[in-house]
């Protein structure tokens, strides 16, 4: 047993493959390694490290429609949100940096109260986090950047174990910067992160005390759960209207593309599970 993880923690530090995607995928970062919002190579190498063992070892990661991502220019990948801490937005950014048909290093739209926690704040910016701002999105999408967007916000992450799977309402930013950037939108289902890190309750005294937007009861552990990530096929829609109802019209297409996603990302997790009762027996 010892001898495994052994194996396991070689394979994460050791893997020279972390060297040969970071001097592939495009970026924009300045002579000493940083780009304007703090996204650093040096703590993104240290960062793939962790995420790589998350990716290959606990998660065991299965990612599909990885062609659909473009190769270059601006885009927006939505995804569904889930599971309490930000492993989802680091397992498809992870999946995107190592994408073999044309690896992105993605920036990741993040919830402003994130930053103001100690240490957390910088570390997140290093790694290609950035207050979720539509300023800070127009200025990224200007300069061609894949920007990761979870338009149900901490709806998504906190919602309760009860309702996995069920897509909260999404915010519209994400559908006016699509619309005026021009650029294309990338649905994405992600099933397995619902599982691991279960709430049960949003204890609201809590929250307000401590000035956040939710303090969610969760058992204090991490299952492990197999993973899919299920990159769906480039939505654009014209900059040709400004009417609310047709904006939520085109939001709620997205959406239904992510739950057609989710559908597709379950069926091969139900497959996945009675595959391994069969083996079992």
């Amino acid at each position: 047993m010892a001898t495994q993880k052994k194996n396991i923690i070689s394979k994460i530090f050791d893997d020279q493959r972390i060297q040969e995607y970071v001097n592939v995928f495009p970026n924009n970062v300045g002579s000493f390694g940083f780009d304007a919002w703090g996204f650093n190579i040096k703590n993104m190498k240290n960062n793939m490290r962790f995420t790589k063992y998350l990716y290959e070892e606990f998660y065991k990661v299965e990612a599909f429609g990885l062609e659909n991502i473009p190769k270059d220019g601006r885009c927006l990948i939505i995804p569904n949100h889930s599971g309490q801490l930000p492993f989802d937005g680091m397992l498809v950014g992870y999946a995107m940096i190592t994408n073999e048909k044309g690896p992105r290093a993605p920036k990741a739209m993040v919830e402003r109260f994130l930053p103001t926690v100690p240490f957390i704040g910088n570390w997140l910016n290093s790694v290609g986090a950035v207050i979720g701002d539509p300023i800070n999105c127009e200025r990224m999408l200007e300069r061609e950047e894949a920007i990761v967007v979870f338009p149900e916000g901490v709806r998504g992450s906190n919602k309760l174990y009860k309702h996995k799977y069920q897509l909260q309402r999404f915010g519209a930013g994400f559908m006016h910067l699509a619309m005026k950037h021009d650029a294309p939108i990338i649905p994405v289902g992600i099933v397995g992160m619902e599982e691991t890190i279960r709430s049960y309750a949003d204890i609201k005294p809590l929250a307000n005390l401590l000035g956040m937007p939710v303090a969610p009861l969760v058992i204090p552990f991490i299952f492990p759960s197999k993973v899919y990530l299920l990159f769906g096929k480039p939505i654009y829609f014209k900059n040709d209207t400004y009417k609310e109802s047709e904006i939520n019209t085109r939001v709620d297409i997205v959406k239904d593309a992510i739950n057609e996603l989710l559908k597709e990302g379950l069926a091969k997790r139900e497959a996945y599970i009675q595959e391994k009762k069969q083996k079992n027996k």
